[in-house]
C-alpha cells in the first residue's frame, strides 16, 4: 500500500481538477481548460495510477466516462455501457496499441481496421424497436444518461422510423418513413450530435443580435441545443447526426464495424463518408496522416481519427480495460485550443453600427497558425465570463473560423488583471453609443456618416448575394472611404478612372474592369438591391418577397408596417425592421441618390406568372440548391402561379430543400409538409404544366 503523502496529495489534486473540468465541459457546457490541457492532466493521473494500482478508486476520473447526468432530465440506464476511448498522440502510440492487440489475439490472427473521423460533438444512443424510435439518451457517465427523446425527435437527421433504403455515403437526408413500412429491427444506434461550423457561426450571430449569450464552440452549442427543456427550442437549432456504433441489436446480421456502417446507412441513418476499411494497418495509419491535412477544409469539428479493429469477434476477445475498449483508439490531432495572455481589448464597428469587441493576445500557434487576435463576441460575453485584460485565457481556433476566447483561467490570476470598460463613444466617428432596451449590442447611431459603418456597408452591397460587383473587398472599400471618394453607397457609381491615377496597384486594366463591374450592377433586379441595402433580417428570400409585392423601392420605403407584415412570409419583426430602416433620413435620401446615378430601383422586368402549374401551392425554400439560386427558384415558382413564403407552417405545400438545410427542414418534418429537391420541383412544373 502506497503511503507517500506527496503521491497521495498529487492524486487528490489531479482528480479534483479533472472532476471540476469534466463537470464544466459535460454538464455546464462551459469548458475551463483546453482539450490538450485536460488530456495532459489525465495522462498524469493515469501514469501515477499505473505505477500505484492500489491507489485506484472506483470514482477516479480514469474509471468514468463524461460526467454525471443532469438533474433536468429523467435518467436512462444504458443496456451496455457507452465506453470512452484511449488516446494516442503519435504514430508510435498507435503502433503500440496495435502490437498489444496482436499479442492478445495471437501472432497468426489477421486483423483488419476501420478508420472514422472523431467528431467533436455529444454522444447519444437511439433505441429503435421494430424499426421505430422509442428512446434517445445522452451518454452521461457511460452507465446512466439523460432521456432527451422529445428533443432528438426534432432533429431532421435522425429518422423516426428505420427502413431499407439506398443512400449515397455522403448523403445525409434520410429515409422517409411515410412512404415505407418500418424494418423489423430492434437496435440501439450510437453516434454523435454535432453542428456544422457555418451553422454554428450563424447561430451565434443570431444569439448576438437577439441579445442572448453566444456559445463558446460548436460542441457546446450542440450540447446546449439538445439539452433544452422545451423541444421547440431544439427544433430551431441546426443539429446534425452521424451514426458509428451499436449497442444490443436483433433482426439484422452484423459481424464487423464495416458491415455495421453499411447496415446503418441502408437503414436510413447518416454515416460519415470518410469512414474507410483497411486490410493493412500501415495503410490505415497513412490514411489518418493524410486525413489530418484535410482538417481545415471540413465543415464540422473533429479532434482526431478513431481506429477500430474491424471484426466483432476480435473485439469481443479483446474486451476493455477500465472504461476503454482494447479494440479501438483515438488518434488525436494536434491541439486546436491553447492558452495565452489577453493584453488588450479593442472594438470594431459593423455595417449596422454594432460595436464588436476583439481580444489582442500574446502570439500563440494553434493548429499551425499564429494567432494574435480573437473574437469576444459582445459586451455581455465579456461580463458574463468575467474576462479581464491581463487574464490567461483559453483560445480556440476551428478551421477558417476566426479564433475566439472561450474564457479566463481563473486559477492563474495574479491580482493584476483589469476589468475592461466598454467605450462610451464610437471609435470611428466619436458619436455617443446607444443600447436599445432588451438588446445586447452597443450601436453607433451615426448610420449615414460613420466611416467604419460605411466600409462595412460597401462590402455587403457589393457581395455576391447582393449587387455582385467583382473586384471590391474590404481594402478597396477602405480606400474609397479614406480618400473621400465614397460618402454613400450611391457614390460607387460616381467613381472615375481619373481618381485612381497614381494609386499603387490600380493599373488601367484593373480600373477598367472595376468600373465595368460597377456599371453592370446598375441593372441588377430589385431583390438584389434590397438585399444590398443591408436591412436587418432581410436576406435574399425576404428581399424577393418584398420586391414582388412592392415592385419599386420607393413604394417599399413608403409602406406602413401593417402592409409589409401582411405579405405572406413576412412577419411583424421583419416589417418593423424595414420601416425603421426607411425612417432614417439618410436612407430615404439614398433611394433618390441611387436612382439619380442610374441604379434600377423599380423591377421593370419582374417576372409575371407564365403558367398555373403551381397555382394554389405555397413553397418555402431552404439550403443551397445545386443548379439555381434561391432567387431563381422563387422566380420559377412564382412564374408558375405558386407562392414563396419565408417560414414553414401548416399552410405550406412544399419545402424545397437543398444541402445545409436547417431548422425549416425539421419544422416541415414535424408538420408533415412534403419535402422536395430541385429536380422534383422541375418535375412538378413539367408534369403539372403537361
Amino acid at each position: 500500500m502506497t503511503t507517500d503523502p506527496h503521491i497521495i496529495e498529487r492524486l487528490a489534486t489531479l482528480r479534483a481538477q479533472l472532476r471540476a473540468h469534466s463537470h464544466s465541459y459535460f454538464v455546464l457546457d462551459a469548458p475551463t481548460v483546453s482539450d490538450a490541457e485536460y488530456d495532459a492532466l489525465l495522462r498524469d493521473l493515469r501514469a501515477i495510477e499505473a505505477a500505484h494500482p492500489d491507489l485506484i478508486t472506483p470514482d477516479s476520473p480514469t474509471q468514468r466516462v463524461g460526467a454525471p447526468p443532469s438533474e433536468k432530465f429523467a435518467r436512462v440506464r444504458h443496456p451496455v455501457p457507452m465506453l470512452s476511448l484511449a488516446n494516442a498522440f503519435s504514430e508510435d502510440d498507435v503502433r503500440a496499441w496495435r502490437d498489444r492487440a496482436q499479442r492478445l489475439l495471437g501472432p497468426d490472427t489477421q486483423m483488419t481496421f476501420t478508420v472514422e473521423p472523431k467528431i467533436d460533438g455529444l454522444a447519444i444512443a437511439l433505441t429503435y424497436e421494430q424499426g421505430r424510435l422509442v428512446r434517445g439518451a445522452t451518454r452521461g457517465d457511460g452507465e446512466v444518461g439523460e432521456d432527451v427523446t422529445p428533443n432528438l425527435r426534432t432533429i431532421a437527421a435522425i429518422p423516426l422510423t428505420l427502413g431499407s433504403v439506398q443512400t449515397e455515403p455522403q448523403q445525409t437526408t434520410l429515409f422517409d418513413a411515410s412512404q415505407h413500412a418500418p424494418a423489423a429491427v430492434d437496435i440501439e444506434v450510437r453516434g454523435e450530435i454535432y453542428m456544422r461550423l457555418a451553422d454554428f457561426a450563424r447561430l451565434n450571430q443570431r444569439f448576438a443580435e437577439a441579445g442572448e449569450r453566444v456559445a463558446a464552440n460548436p460542441r457546446n452549442a450542440a450540447a446546449g441545443s439538445l439539452r433544452q427543456k422545451n423541444p421547440s427550442v431544439t427544433a430551431g437549432r441546426p443539429l446534425r447526426f452521424f451514426a458509428y456504433a451499436v449497442g444490443p441489436f436483433s433482426g439484422v446480421a452484423i459481424a464487423s464495424q464495416g458491415e455495421l456502417l453499411t447496415t446503418l446507412r441502408d437503414l436510413g441513418l447518416p454515416v460519415n463518408r470518410d469512414a474507410q476499411r483497411f486490410e493493412d494497418f500501415e495503410a490505415a495509419l497513412a490514411y489518418c496522416r493524410a486525413w489530418m491535412t484535410r482538417r481545415d477544409g471540413l465543415d464540422y469539428e473533429v479532434d482526431g481519427a478513431v481506429i477500430k479493429i474491424d471484426s466483432f469477434a476480435h473485439q469481443q476477445v479483446l474486451g476493455s480495460v477500465g472504461r476503454d475498449p482494447r479494440w479501438a483508439i483515438a488518434f488525436k490531432f494536434p491541439a486546436r485550443e491553447t492558452t495565452s495572455t489577453l493584453t488588450n481589448i479593442v472594438v470594431n464597428v459593423g455595417r449596422t453600427g454594432v460595436i464588436t469587441p476583439n481580444a489582442v493576445i500574446d502570439a500563440v500557434n494553434i493548429g499551425g497558425v499564429t494567432v494574435r487576435n480573437a473574437t469576444l463576441h459582445n459586451i455581455d460575453y465579456i461580463a458574463e465570463r468575467d474576462i479581464r485584460i491581463g487574464d490567461v485565457v483559453l483560445v480556440k481556433r476551428a478551421g477558417d473560423v476566426i479564433p475566439q476566447i472561450i474564457g479566463p483561467v481563473i486559477e492563474r490570476r495574479t491580482g493584476g488583471e483589469q476589468v475592461w470598460q466598454p467605450p462610451l463613444a464610437c471609435p470611428a466617428c466619436g458619436t455617443l453609443l446607444e443600447r436599445a432596451a432588451g438588446e445586447v449590442a452597443l450601436r453607433c447611431p451615426n448610420f449615414g456618416v460613420c466611416p467604419a459603418q460605411l466600409v462595412r456597408r460597401i462590402e455587403h452591397f457589393v457581395s455576391r448575394g447582393a449587387m455582385d460587383i467583382a473586384g471590391i473587398g474590404e481594402r478597396q472599400a477602405q480606400l474609397f472611404v479614406e480618400n473621400g471618394w465614397v460618402a454613400t453607397i450611391a457614390d460607387l457609381y460616381r467613381l472615375s478612372e481619373a481618381q485612381f491615377a497614381g494609386v499603387e496597384g490600380y493599373g488601367s486594366k484593373r480600373v477598367a474592369n472595376l468600373l465595368a463591374g460597377i456599371a453592370a450592377s446598375r441593372t441588377r433586379p430589385l431583390p438584389r438591391l434590397i438585399t444590398g441595402l443591408g436591412i436587418r433580417f432581410v436576406g435574399e428570400t425576404v428581399a424577393t418577397l418584398l420586391a414582388r409585392r412592392f415592385v419599386a423601392l420607393d413604394a417599399l420605403a413608403d409602406a406602413p408596417s401593417e402592409v409589409i407584415a401582411a405579405v405572406e412570409g413576412i412577419g411583424p419583426v421583419i416589417a418593423a425592421s424595414v420601416v425603421q430602416f426607411f425612417q432614417q433620413p439618410g436612407n430615404r435620401a439614398l433611394i433618390t441618390d441611387l436612382a439619380s446615378v442610374g441604379v434600377a430601383t423599380r423591377w421593370e422586368g419582374a417576372p409575371a406568372p407564365q403558367g398555373v402549374a403551381l397555382a394554389g401551392k405555397t413553397f418555402v425554400i431552404t439550403g443551397t440548391l445545386p443548379g439555381m439560386s434561391r432567387e431563381e427558384a422563387a422566380a420559377l415558382i412564382t412564374s408558375q402561379g405558386g407562392k414563396v413564403s419565408g417560414g414553414v407552417s401548416g399552410k405550406t405545400s412544399y419545402l424545397l430543400a437543398g444541402s445545409d438545410a436547417g431548422s425549416k427542414l425539421a419544422k416541415a418534418q414535424e408538420l408533415g409538409v412534403a419535402i422536395i429537391d430541385e429536380a422534383q420541383l422541375r418535375q412538378l412544373v413539367a408534369s403539372d404544366a403537361g
